[in-house]
């Protein structure tokens, strides 16, 4: 037989399996708490698109997000390295309140897609290094990017500009943007709305965001595409549109104005009604990437993933969580490693390959979806001892097979914390710093999430051969990183840790 059939074949296969492969999309939320959405027994916020995706997807009921705040969670997601081989492991600020860099030479996300011949896209916040850095996201795999590279940044929704491909474009909130940190004046009135126009801009920075990966999709819809969207929704300072507010006009009952006088988030009249109305905002942003696929007629054959970067707010800036019951009942918000800090309302829609209306219990993280993609995507991925990504491909398909390693956290802020979850059983160690302050032994936890998902009960001491298998498994899930020393795991550094700066929230 003539070898030239077979090799059109084979590149006619190629091809068709090219237009096959799925498109690829990840919505990020900012500080989005496990019970803050409709599918997850929320109550008062209104998030119908959202629920949507778990209606016609899959929920992941055990998804964890990468850390336990904004940049280590991120690079977590990017890289496919849990926190104990991750290169930024905390929030931490470098040159003009940038965020510590992705190095060069590690695998990413979007590197690995974009290998694959998927055009990557990236908008709204980044926060893991500057367009000046090595974390430049276009050094790191994506072909666009529309946003801020900063987190400080973005704590304004009115900020003074957007990043497009790297350059500055100013927005219509005046040349320094409205504030996302400011007191709030002695002598100005609370009761008074007009002492709190100052903090409220024209230019809401999402309506530009969203606007350009509605462009993204429609621009290449006849390829393969990534497009990763990651809102700065509903992170505060608490700032929206004023016609986002009327929808909760009767509904929520007002807690008094949040007027910080010592530091703090911007002031704001309204609290409760502000970040209920943001949550609906960054759910309206869901439906308008929906609807853009739909119309790019691309919709059946793109995966579509939407989770969060960590747990509710820990009521900073004049959130209310109790009020909104953000963690849905599961204990700790952002900061913390227990559930409600990390366990985050994800849920995964892709009509041709998905079968609408399942679950799935697995437990599974951030670190998984460089595998997952790159299997999706048809690349043989170049597999190294860093990265602890596992496919959940099998999973997306229905079978719910256990994890082949434990899935392990570390984080050394908000007090040194470490956690990993094996099975059933959690092992976590928090307030290690405050333990090695006054001489004592690190304690670890144990809880049996299977029978005790909000961790009440500490079982360490019924069950110390768990805890002491669980404590031999943490040490082999990681490796000390001199920038983000583990108090109480690794040696106390003299001077508190190379190259520490303060932290971006």
């Amino acid at each position: 037989m003539s070898r030239t059939p077979l090799l059109l074949l084979s590149l006619f296969c190629a091809s068709l399996f090219a237009e096959s492969r799925p498109n690829i999309v990840f919505i990020l939320a900012d500080d989005l708490g496990y019970g803050e959405v409709g599918y997850n027994g929320q109550k008062i916020i209104r998030t119908p698109n959202v629920d949507r995706l778990a209606r016609e997807g899959m929920i992941l009921t055990r998804h964890y997000c990468g850390n336990a705040v904004c940049s280590p969670s991120r690079t977590v997601l990017m890289t496919g390295r849990n926190p104990g081989h991750a290169t930024t492991r905390d929030n931490r600020d470098v040159g003009d309140r940038e965020q510590f860099p992705l190095p060069t030479g590690i695998t990413t996300l979007p590197a690995t897609l974009k290998s694959a011949g998927y055009t990557t896209g990236a908008f709204g916040k980044w926060g893991m290094g500057s367009f000046e850095s090595t974390g430049n996201p276009m050094k790191q795999g994506f072909d666009r990017f529309l946003g801020v590279t900063s987190q400080w940044v973005a704590h304004s929704h009115y900020p003074p500009y957007i990043q497009d491909d790297g350059k500055k474009i100013p927005l219509d909130n005046g040349p320094d943007g409205t504030p996302g940190h400011a007191n709030f004046p002695a002598d100005a009135d609370p009761k008074d709305p007009k002492a709190f126009a100052p903090y409220i801009g024209k230019d809401f920075s999402s309506d530009r965001t969203i606007g350009g990966a509605e462009a993204f999709i429609a621009a290449n819809k006849g390829k393969p595409f990534f497009l990763y969207y990651a809102s700065p929704l509903p992170h505060v300072s608490l700032q929206v549109p004023a016609e986002e507010l009327k929808q909760y006009d009767g509904v929520i009952t007002e807690a008094a104005p949040y007027v910080p006088t010592i530091g703090g988030y911007v002031p704001n009249r309204t609290p409760r009604t502000t970040y209920a109305a943001m949550i609906s905002r960054l759910d309206k942003e869901v439906g308008r990437i929906l609807a853009a696929l739909e119309k790019a007629g691309v919709a059946d054959n793109t995966i579509i993933v939407f989770s969060g970067d960590n747990g509710a707010t820990h009521d900073a800036g004049g959130v209310d969580t109790k009020y909104f019951n953000s963690a849905g009942g599961l204990k700790g918000l952002k900061g913390s490693l227990h559930e409600g800090g990390i366990r985050e309302p994800t849920v995964v829609r892709w009509p041709a390959g998905i079968k609408a209306g399942s679950r799935s219990n697995r437990i599974s993280g951030f670190e998984d979806w460089l595998v997952t993609f790159a299997e999706l995507a048809g690349v043989k991925l170049e597999r190294t001892a860093d990265i602890a990504s596992e496919s959940l491909v099998p999973a997306l398909k229905g079978t719910d097979a256990p994890r082949a390693q434990p899935l392990y956290r570390e984080f050394p802020g908000y007090g040194s914390q470490q956690a990993i979850w094996d099975g059933k059983w959690k092992a976590i160690r928090t307030d290690m710093t405050k333990a090695i302050k006054a001489g004592d032994k690190v304690v670890t936890q144990l809880y049996d999430l299977d029978a005790d998902p909000n961790e009440t009960t500490d079982l360490a001491a019924k069950f110390p051969e768990v805890v002491k298998e669980l404590e031999a498994k943490m040490t082999a899930a990681r490796v000390p990183n001199p920038d983000f020393p583990l108090i109480g795991v690794d040696p106390t550094p003299a001077s508190g840790g190379k190259g520490k700066k303060k932290a971006a929230k």
